[in-house]
């Protein structure tokens, strides 16, 4: 059954995608805050987009640097993460006040935050009024992953090395089963959804959830899945 939202649900069904930490510095003066609504916006030349109410001490501070940077963390640093977004930079070395360590860019001034999954130094190219907030466009200059976490797509290979992603609220999750799409066609070129590996591949796990929530009960199936988890 489909349930009619309200259009700003929009929001959050665009998300999760990894969340963000914005660094920025001017004048001496350091800021950090997470930012959820980030997004590729070209590939030649390269340009990302980052969205932030204007009234935003972050977005003063990319105004007047006019660079900053993305530090994208994994579930070690959830409650920084969420912390970061509790309190103004206006009153507060928010870094400091969090206790995350950090190191220095390669072109900016902004610091990178140590622990992060990878770093995106970014040169701001233009802004642009949409509605109530402003998107920052931007170049990205220089960009650093850990190598555990990242090669050439996210490995996904364990949940501490997997992006921290927003849902909404003070909730998070964690990108995880990557999925390969394997496309078959049938001698018409039109797709076979599901091949016969496939169907019995799928109908092997049904009977195991199945026979997990009969032996457990519901309560006890979620119980262990939110174990398996993490």
């Amino acid at each position: 059954m489909r349930r009619l939202c309200d259009p700003a649900d929009a929001r959050r069904l665009l998300n999760p995608g990894p969340v963000g930490i914005i660094t920025t510095a001017w004048r001496g003066y350091t800021n950090a805050a997470p930012i959820a609504w980030m997004t590729p916006l070209s590939i030649d030349p390269p340009r990302l987009g980052v969205v932030v109410a204007p009234e935003r001490h972050t977005a003063a501070m990319i105004r007047f640097s006019g660079a900053f940077a993305i530090n994208i963390p994994g579930p070690s640093l959830l409650k920084h993460t969420a912390f970061l977004g509790s309190l103004t930079g206006l009153e507060t070395n928010k870094l400091e006040a969090a206790g995350l360590e950090t190191f220095a860019p390669l072109v900016i001034d902004a610091p990178l935050i140590r622990d992060c999954l990878a770093w995106i130094e970014c040169l701001v190219q233009d802004a642009i009024k949409t509605g109530d907030h402003t998107l920052f466009v931007a170049e990205p200059v220089k960009v650093q992953a850990d190598d555990e976490a990242y090669a050439g797509h996210w490995l996904l290979a364990s949940r501490e090395k997997s992006p921290l992603v927003f849902i909404g609220g003070n909730r998070y999750a964690v990108i995880g089963d990557p999925l390969e799409a394997v496309i078959h066609v049938d001698e018409h070129g039109a797709l076979i959804a599901e091949t016969p590996e496939e169907r019995e591949a799928r109908l092997e796990r049904e009977a195991r959830e199945a026979e997990l929530r009969r032996l457990e009960g519901e309560e006890g199936y979620r119980q262990r899945l939110q174990a398996e988890s993490g």
